[in-house]
């Protein structure tokens, strides 16, 4: 009897922390991983930051999961298990996929995997900011195992507590566990061997959110880089990449008003924003990106 190999999806909204979280895991978990990615935006930001740690990864660019990609998906699941043989496949979807549909495609059209398990990324900070919980959101907190509740360290224990009481509205039977920056025992989050049946999805997935990219070989003025990352407006939910200054260069996350720089090993400035609406605010982002240029 053919041993079928574990699984875990780990979803969330834009900025939780996911890609935080699979570099979390990368670093500790000793067992041979594979890594499927599904992006949002025209550059592989994400893949770019777990490259060279040791670990096959199949990148299935941009698009959502849950609908025009699962036929990818499969062939790719497909392909690593034939050549890598790993312990564990461990899925990150795009924040704005609707994680329902994935599971069934799992469950009905992969004999050689087994589900272990969905593990859904929430900012508590943004759950804060943004109270109000979109449909995707729910879909994937309703659709957790396993709950991380990340960057606690933002929020008041009154704020989290309130936190916690929406979660468990949206999903009895998930366990919540509080992180900072994704660190978590890596042992609670596989081997949770999932039981559920999902039910074939009806929804009909409508994008809530843009994106662009911007690239440039120029170095930046940091100064104004931190005045513009401050200047970010609502639109502008979540921004990633990597920015160049004379000191080298930065990967920066920007999520819900904060951001921060952490230096990295890259060359040249790559930069996705994501947002709604974004594109009216497309040309006048890049304009103000461009007065930072030295």
């Amino acid at each position: 009897m053919q041993v079928r190999t574990p699984l875990t999806v780990i979803t969330g909204p834009l900025g939780s922390g996911k890609t935080t979280l699979l570099r979390h895991i990368l670093n500790t978990v000793s067992s041979k991983i594979a890594i499927l990615m599904n992006e949002f935006g025209e550059i592989a930001i994400d893949s770019k930051i777990i490259a060279g740690k040791n670990v096959e990864m199949a990148d299935l660019g941009g698009g959502c999961v849950c609908c025009s990609l699962l036929g990818e998906f499969e062939a790719a699941v497909e392909e690593i298990i034939n050549t890598v043989d790993p312990d564990y496949i461990v899925v990150e979807t795009t924040g704005v996929a609707e994680p329902d549909a994935l599971v069934f495609d799992i469950q009905e059209s992969l004999p050689k995997v087994r589900l272990d398990g969905v593990v859904t990324v929430i900012d508590a900070d943004a759950m804060v900011k943004y109270p109000s919980v979109g449909h995707t959101t729910r879909l994937q907190i309703e659709g957790a195992d396993t709950i991380l509740l990340n960057k606690v360290d933002l929020v008041s224990e009154s704020e989290l507590k309130a936190i916690e009481e929406k979660l468990h509205s949206f999903n009895e039977v998930a366990s919540i566990l509080h992180t900072q920056r994704g660190q978590v025992d890596t042992d609670l989050l596989f081997g949770i061997a999932r039981e559920r049946v999902e039910k074939p999805p009806h929804h009909v997935h409508q994008p809530e959110f843009e994106s662009f990219s911007y690239t440039s070989e120029a170095t930046f003025n940091p100064e104004c880089f931190e005045g513009f990352a401050d200047s970010l407006e609502t639109e502008v939910y979540r921004a990633k990449g990597f920015i160049q200054f004379d000191s080298g260069t930065y990967l920066f996350n920007f999520v819900a008003g904060r951001w921060d720089l952490e230096r990295f090993e890259q060359e040249g400035t790559e930069l996705v924003f994501i947002g709604k609406q974004l594109s009216n605010r497309k040309e006048e982002i890049i304009s103000q990106l461009k007065t930072c240029e030295q």
